[in-house]
């Protein structure tokens, strides 16, 4: 795609972009303000606002380490798939270390995980 092709086509993004926030505002009803969030519910208990949630690190980490390996598991499926033409083309044992260096630098990750706890809830 030549460079003019690149420019129209971030322009109209940006410009499709602007009109939806402008169609979700013109469309779109108002938020009610502070003053109806904290009014009598159906049950007559009047809300609180909580600013110090207080949520523990460990529901990140677990997240985060969960994704890691999801996308590990990801990569290493297309790999799987097409390893037979990696070998039909003669390519098999370069594709083959390549895949146990990936699979290396996560089986050392997920060791110094457990070494280190960070899977431990106490």
């Amino acid at each position: 795609m030549p460079l003019g092709g690149i420019i129209f086509l971030a322009l109209f993004i940006l410009a499709f972009g602007v009109f939806l926030i402008f169609l979700a505002r013109k469309i779109g009803g108002r938020k009610p303000g502070p003053a109806v969030k904290f009014e009598a519910y159906e049950c007559g208990i009047t809300g609180v606002a909580k600013k110090d949630t207080k949520i523990s690190v460990k529901f990140y980490l677990t997240a985060i380490l969960f994704i890691l390996f999801d996308i590990e598991i990801i990569f290493m499926y297309p790999w799987a798939v097409t390893y037979r033409d990696f070998i039909a083309s003669g390519q098999g044992a370069f594709v083959l270390s390549a895949m146990f260096i990936f699979l290396a630098v996560f089986i050392f990750g997920l060791f110094w995980e457990i070494k280190s706890r960070a899977l431990e809830w106490d």
